[in-house]
């Protein structure tokens, strides 16, 4: 998983993750961006829900991407599944797209919580 670039679109940014539509974890969120005819997506599905019940206060957020075009506009999703680690206030810690790896995730939201 990569750090977020801070290329000056943090207020956009800010904006289109309030947008979500969805209660944010205690601690961190694990926000999956997905599609319906995607492998990887289900994979990644199992990962997160089992990190999200591993870790108290983590809660796992999928969102179908073709339903959600303009928010995946403003995160600028380029591909499912993309992983985005939210913070307890909501401010993206990690970013990455394809399958992550369990120990990936858990090591991500080491920076988040």
């Amino acid at each position: 998983m990569r750090e977020r670039d801070d290329d000056g679109r943090r207020s956009a940014h800010a904006e289109a993750v309030a947008g979500l539509g969805a209660e944010l974890g205690e601690r961190a969120t694990l926000v999956q961006f997905s599609s319906a005819f995607c492998a990887p997506c289900r994979a990644t599905r199992r990962v997160l829900g089992e990190v999200a019940a591993l870790v108290p206060g983590v809660t796992h957020v999928e969102i179908d991407a073709e339903a959600r075009l303009d928010l995946v506009r403003r995160l600028d999703i380029v591909r499912t599944p993309t992983v985005l680690v939210l913070d307890a206030a909501g401010r993206e810690v990690r970013r990455a797209a394809g399958q992550p790896r369990k120990a990936d995730v858990i090591a991500a939201l080491g920076e988040a919580v």
